[in-house]
């Protein structure tokens, strides 16, 4: 049976991180531009494990949901500051990275004025009906379809546990998306270890040290070969841009995949003020207490690991001497990241999304992935693959969210920016 076409939306979107949420934000002044978003949550919950007090963002305010697309926007960072009446004392403190806490808080104010979002709505199936996408949901009120002509997929990506780790259960492991939440809990042990590399792990790292007094041990575990820095010199900011973003999209894939292998310091690196008041509390905790109850371990993954009484006994692996030893630890906090997974909901739509080999989602550039031709199901945050180490960046996601608008109106709505750099990524054409 054909649907009607009142019936139908332009788009729905699938979760409400702050790229979707951007895209709402952005389309909601377009007049020809009909869209929906679902959210399973109660509200727009951005990282709450990792909410820790005095944290920054690493990126300036102006990556907010629509400042590099439309500055003019009532959606933009400054504009909830203006109505929080905290503009002067954001403009007096002099930063351009707020407080983590106010970001959080910045995207609940925009939701609270933008129309067409659904909370509490977990989509279970997408299916391709009558020349439309039907996606249902589960909520309070019960299951409900919804069909729209595009699908633009912004459900993030979920954590990353190692393998060796998958079948603990203790109340003491935690995963950095939930650490909050377990904080108290670890603080009553009396080991933690913290295994990661990035900014995640120093944060939370910094914020144990903080009560190493209160007598426990605390360990940092990391496979890197040190605690390095986020790159973040200017001409190094210079690749977050749609000039590099068309340079990487243009290589052969397996080019690309060891070019992100190796950008990792460009987007996984710790804040380097961070690194420094790391070493700096250790320098003041020797100087005031003589022995600090702390190891940090480099070169050194996670082989093995066990729940042994109240304890968890982790086999590690020092990787570049090649040898192999074991600590006791009994709480224990995973910041190993994230990794997307194609949700199982997009099944029934399986043989409609550009797959390759090994099953990850190959991105157009206009950050489409059906088979149908593009311009019907759109990724947020999910083209890492193609699209390389911007996909996850903040101050990325007002220029992709012009391009799949461009894509949905077949007009440039915001302006598409081609080129901000003084950098030439690639040899010269002729």
């Amino acid at each position: 049976m054909t649907v009607p076409l009142k019936d139908v939306h332009d788009f729905i979107g699938i979760g409400l991180g702050p790229f979707n949420l951007g895209l709402a934000a952005l389309t909601a002044p377009v007049e020809d531009l009909d869209g929906i978003f679902l959210e399973r949550k109660a509200n727009v919950d951005w990282h709450p494990g990792m909410l820790i007090e005095g944290t920054t963002m690493q990126v300036p305010f102006m990556a907010d949901l629509a400042t590099l697309a439309d500055p003019t926007s009532e959606f933009t960072f400054l504009n909830y500051l203006k109505d929080q009446g905290r503009i002067y004392p954001f403009y007096i403190r002099e930063s351009f990275f707020q407080l983590r806490a106010e970001f959080q808080d910045y995207l609940r104010w925009a939701a609270a004025r933008l129309p067409g979002l659904h909370f509490e709505r977990t989509v279970t199936s997408v299916d391709f009906q009558d020349g439309v996408y039907a996606v249902t949901s589960d909520g309070p009120e019960g299951t409900r379809v919804d069909r729209a002509r595009r699908i633009v997929l912004g459900t993030g990506t979920p954590p990353w546990v190692p393998p060796a780790c998958r079948d603990l259960d203790a109340e003491t492991v935690c995963h950095a998306s939930s650490y909050l939440e377990h904080r108290e809990r670890l603080r009553q042990c009396d080991s933690i270890t913290v295994v990661g590399s990035g900014q995640s792990a120093a944060e939370i790292y910094r914020d144990l040290l903080g009560g190493i007094g209160e007598g426990y041990e605390l360990h940092w575990v990391t496979r890197s070969p040190r605690f390095f820095p986020l790159e973040y010199t200017k001409l190094t900011l210079e690749m977050t841009s749609p000039e590099y973003v068309d340079y990487f999209h243009g290589l052969p894939a397996p080019k690309r995949d060891e070019l992100n292998a190796a950008h990792k310091s460009l987007y996984k690196g710790i804040n380097a003020e961070l690194i420094n008041e790391i070493y700096d509390l250790l320098y003041e905790l020797r100087f005031t207490s003589g022995e600090v109850k702390t190891r940090l371990l480099t070169n050194t993954t996670v082989e093995k690991a066990a729940t042994d009484g109240t304890s968890i006994r982790l086999g590690l692996r020092q990787h570049e001497q090649d040898r192999d030893f074991e600590l006791r630890t009994e709480g224990l906090v995973l910041a190993t990241g994230y990794g997307y997974r194609v949700p199982d909901f997009l099944e029934p739509v399986r043989d409609r999304l550009r797959l390759d080999a090994t099953g990850r989602l190959q991105a157009r550039r206009d950050y489409s992935v059906d088979t149908a031709g593009g311009a019907e199901i759109f990724v947020q945050n999910a083209e890492l693959a193609t699209h390389g180490f911007t996909a996850p960046d903040l101050g990325m996601a007002a220029h992709r969210n012009s391009w799949i608008i461009r894509s949905m109106t077949g007009r440039e709505v915001y302006p598409v920016e081609t080129r901000i750099g003084n950098q030439e990524f690639g040899a010269p054409l002729a």
